[in-house]
């Protein structure tokens, strides 16, 4: 009996020690795991986007040519209503890649966001003339010539260039139901 009781201790400190080094070895790999992994955009806590912001602040000062991470840090600082600093995170991203239409088109919504909405219309601009099928400059130009500057004939011809585009996306019904509004738009820019 003594025998089996010690060959069952046995087993079970074996099994234990095996069971822990592999909790051990998968808890390490997962931290590992996010070492190497890109930062993850989009919607979360205000938690994962202190997070995130503060893994790419570190990543920019350790590289500041890496795109990606100014990117992402642009994008955090657009969805956590940091306008000023998501204008700078882009300006970075944008000194090293200047074409990037979308870059171009997010720090353009911030402008707007604080005001600059000339500024807003150079970066939408721009971000056409790079891609002449770029949906979002076309829409948020639009944008700021109805609710912002009251001036919706000047949205029309980007506008209507949208809607050749696109004619059937929630985006491009919205489009058709403010164009004869003339201007009592209150849409906020999409990013």
């Amino acid at each position: 009996m003594k025998q089996e009781s010690l060959l069952i201790a046995v087993v079970a400190l074996i099994v234990g020690l095996l069971g822990g080094y592999l909790v051990f070895s998968i808890s390490t790999a997962g931290k590992n795991q996010q070492a190497t992994t890109p930062i993850p955009s989009g919607a979360g806590s205000p938690t994962d986007y202190t997070q995130r912001i503060a893994q790419a602040e570190k990543i920019v000062a350790q590289d500041p040519k890496n795109l990606n991470a100014w990117i992402s840090l642009g994008n955090d600082y657009f969805d956590t209503e940091q306008s000023q600093k998501a204008i700078n995170a882009y300006g970075k991203a944008l000194e090293i890649q200047p074409n990037n239409p979308n870059v171009l088109t997010d720090q353009g919504v911030m402008f707007r966001k604080v005001g600059w909405y000339d500024k807003a219309l150079v970066n939408f601009e721009k971000a056409n003339q790079i891609d002449p099928n770029h949906l979002q400059s076309l829409f948020n130009a639009g944008i700021v010539y109805v609710v912002d500057l009251k001036q919706p004939d000047k949205a029309t011809p980007y506008w209507n260039r949208y809607l050749k585009l696109d004619s059937n996306s929630p985006t491009a019904l919205q489009i058709k139901g403010m164009m004869p509004q003339s201007g009592s738009g209150t849409s906020p820019a999409a990013k």
